[in-house]
């Protein structure tokens, strides 16, 4: 008994089956990728040898409408071939195959319809052409790319250059509807600050980014700067990475582990008004002692003054850069295999639909590698490390903007009590 399988697999739409995952003992396997070449000489030796089962995965890859398959499978019956889906109730062995297929007409129409309409998005990805759907705020659709907007893109580069000041999400909505009476919400706010079009980035439905496809709105340091204020902030407890003081968020009681608040305190008929840090949820008795804001404020200062030049000494830079040099040369290499496509078609060691699915799968390639690079701390972390360990370069500054400091190389700062005394421990993000 001979069993033979057969595959058709458009690689605009998914990756090529493993060979062994029939649940068959397959005497040979046909495939195809985007063309059916391979079908012909199912048929051919299904004439010329003994043929027992054709075993495939779904009726639709036998053609590509109803009277295809129809006439194929006519064709095989006539050759006394019986023919098995795997993944579809049919089997042309059946008591009535006939009733099996009717049965199916409706799911394998549907099924056509949507490959087709996907085949048609991925025909544009190769493209890269924007996706179906309306252009994000700030851009219009163009012919074959997104065009900046120049009515709407200074909003959003307002929005995204008033983040990037005091990195406040919040603060930046809020901004925007003071000063353009543009109002969003929260979540479309912390959306626009991840999508990629902002960054001259098209992203897609299935995930798949392709770098520099159009004009960017804020530049690739500006992006990599917002990812990591992001990163920051999703590491705070909740409404404080808008908190108008600094240390809001970042202060943990080392006593009783629970993250502390500032609270404010005022007296009657006076317009002074005093600031502690107490824990939100604390669970000794008697609970742990709140303590003024601004000791903590000045201790934190000094101890980062003293430290961090530290902590950043401490890092492995060789080790960093070599990382770096590493995903700089693989974005590189694969440029430059881009740049080769061209000639490979024009030799004609290549067509031109295979040309532009190697093309799109390296551009999608060089999106990745280029974000992790982006996600690597600045090489100038060193002279940034020194800039900030001035006393006075935090004392020029206001809240928001020494808050935004404070949570770039800042993870959590633990008070550590002694009876009445305390200290502090800061746990740095690096």
């Amino acid at each position: 008994m001979k069993i033979i399988a057969y595959t058709y697999t458009d690689p605009l739409l998914e990756p090529i089956p493993d060979e062994t995952n029939w649940g068959w003992e397959i005497d040979r396997v046909y495939q195809d990728l985007g063309k059916r070449s391979q079908l012909r000489n199912v048929f051919n030796d299904c004439k010329t040898r003994s043929v027992d089962y054709l075993v495939i995965r779904r009726l639709e890859e036998l053609g590509d409408s109803l009277e295809e398959i129809n006439s194929r499978l006519e064709e095989l019956e006539t050759m006394g071939v019986a023919v098995i889906a795997t993944e579809q109730p049919y089997s042309s062995q059946a008591a009535n195959p006939r009733a099996e297929l009717f049965a199916l007409l409706q799911q394998i129409q549907r099924e056509q319809r949507s490959r087709r309409i996907r085949q048609g998005h991925a025909r544009n990805r190769l493209d890269a052409t924007p996706p179906p759907g309306k252009a994000p705020y700030g851009y219009r659709k163009g012919k074959d790319k997104y065009i900046i907007d120049r009515s709407t893109s200074p909003v959003i580069k307002d929005f995204f250059d008033n983040f990037l000041l005091y990195g406040s999400l919040r603060g930046a909505v809020r901004y925007l509807a003071k000063k353009y009476a543009k109002k969003i919400s929260v979540t479309t706010g912390r959306r626009w600050l991840r999508n990629p079009v902002y960054r001259g980035d098209t992203a897609y439905q299935n995930s798949e980014i392709i770098s520099n496809t159009h004009a960017a709105i804020i530049t690739r340091e500006e992006a990599a700067q917002i990812d990591r204020v992001l990163l920051c902030n999703n590491r705070l407890p909740t409404r404080t990475a808008s908190a108008p003081r600094s240390l809001a968020g970042l202060v943990v009681c080392g006593e009783c582990q629970s993250h502390m608040t500032v609270t404010r305190v005022t007296i009657r008929k006076q317009d002074k008004e005093y600031l502690y840090l107490r824990p939100i949820n604390c669970s000794k008795i008697p609970k742990c002692r709140a303590i003024p804001y601004q000791e903590v404020l000045s201790n934190t200062i000094e101890t980062i003054c003293r430290d961090l030049p530290l902590a950043v000494a401490g890092m492995n830079f060789p080790q960093l850069d070599a990382i770096k040099a590493n995903l700089g040369e693989a974005i590189a290499s694969q440029e430059q295999i881009l740049m080769q496509l061209p000639k490979l078609v024009e030799n004609g060691i290549l067509d031109a639909e295979t040309a532009k699915l190697r093309a799109y799968k390296l551009r999608t390639e060089i999106s990745k590698t280029s974000a992790k690079l982006a996600t690597l701390p600045p090489v100038n972390l060193g002279s940034v490390a020194q800039a900030v360990s001035i006393p006075e370069f935090w004392l020029d500054l206001s809240e928001s903007e020494r808050r935004f400091y404070l949570r770039e190389f800042i993870r959590q700062i633990e008070i550590i009590r002694q009876n009445q005394d305390w200290e502090l421990q800061i746990i740095f993000i690096f």
